[in-house]
């Protein structure tokens, strides 16, 4: 039987999701925002030959007016993911951490919320940030 990370891996690039319509005052899109990105912080520690047990997923919603975040919590790096208001180009926010209890870790990297949708170039970046990158 194959493991998480190794069923995931191989599996095709996911349908493109529209990052940048807005999740405010919007329940539903609200919802598929989240759904999308968890799907995809899955495919990106699948991606990095993460087993579920070595990581935290995590999905708060907040208050009407903003996206709220999704969360992929690794030993080693934070990855979150939401609608900022510095634009679609910062709404990932990449940090090296030291255990999933450090929720300030390093400097901060950003990203584009569109590079969700292409798991393997997601994966570069953050095995990028966690090297020092």
């Amino acid at each position: 039987m194959l493991d998480f990370a190794e069923s995931t891996r191989a599996a095709k690039r996911p349908k493109p999701f529209d990052w940048l319509r807005p999740t405010q005052y919007d329940d539903c899109q609200k919802a598929a925002f989240h759904r999308a990105a968890n799907n995809r912080l899955k495919l990106l520690a699948a991606q990095l030959g993460w087993p579920k047990a070595d990581f935290d997923l995590r999905s708060n919603k907040a208050g009407i007016a903003v996206s709220g975040e999704i969360t992929l919590h690794h030993e080693r790096v934070y990855i979150s993911v939401s609608q900022s208001c510095m634009g679609a180009q910062s709404g990932i926010l990449m940090r090296t951490c030291k255990g999933r209890r450090d929720y300030s870790g390093g400097r901060n990297h950003f990203a584009a919320l569109a590079l969700l949708d292409d798991p393997p170039a997601l994966a570069e970046r953050v095995t990028a940030v966690m090297a020092g990158g």
